[in-house]
């Protein structure tokens, strides 16, 4: 069986519906394999796997490193979360324009988040589960972000009054980030 995937309104943001087989001992699915992402245009050495265990309400991001980009495959395990993707490449003709899917246990979707995008997500469900995949090392002294609710960027996130870190309510507004501390258009790679 083949991957479906399709473009989203951000070049390089992939919305991915791997094959799953199901009998009635339960499914297996294919998370990733290398050969069969790459003929869909994602041709990434991931080198680190983080699993994130949230409740419901929390709001995690917008995360980006600028020295060492992360692209990230992202898909939930259990639970449901709206995830996140913000083009921040300076220059870029959708700067500051971003993308929203619901990702979950039940649909099995991932989002491929590509370097150069700031990146997010708020749970739905009681808790969720959520793995990614990161094409680089998290180097804490290199991790930048941007203001979940930067009224700049509008972003429709569907939850109320949403749990966040002291670091995250700390961000700052796109706006207000030095150019020096956003990725350059055209500097990463994208497909």
């Amino acid at each position: 069986m083949t991957i479906h995937f399709s473009d989203t309104s951000l070049p390089g943001v992939f919305l991915i519906e791997p094959p799953r087989f199901e009998d009635s001992r339960g499914f297996f699915m294919e998370t990733y394999h290398e050969k069969k992402y790459a003929g869909i245009g994602i041709r990434r050495r991931f080198v680190q796997d983080n699993h994130a265990r949230s409740r419901q309400g929390v709001l995690r991001g917008l995360h980006y490193q600028m020295n060492h980009p992360q692209a990230k495959l992202v898909y939930v395990v259990t639970g449901e979360i709206f995830d996140v993707a913000v083009d921040i490449r300076y220059g870029s003709p959708t700067f500051g324009k971003w993308v929203g899917v619901r990702l979950s246990g039940e649909n099995r979707r991932q989002i491929f988040v590509p370097e150069g995008f700031a990146h997010g997500y708020a749970v739905l469900s009681k808790t969720a589960d959520v793995i990614y995949k990161c094409s680089d090392l998290y180097a804490p002294e290199d991790e930048f972000g941007i203001l979940w609710s930067d009224p700049a960027m509008g972003i429709a996130w569907p939850v109320k009054d949403p749990v966040i870190s002291e670091k995250d309510q700390r961000l700052p507004g796109l706006k207000d980030v030095p150019e020096h501390h956003l990725p350059a258009y055209g500097a990463g790679v994208i497909s």
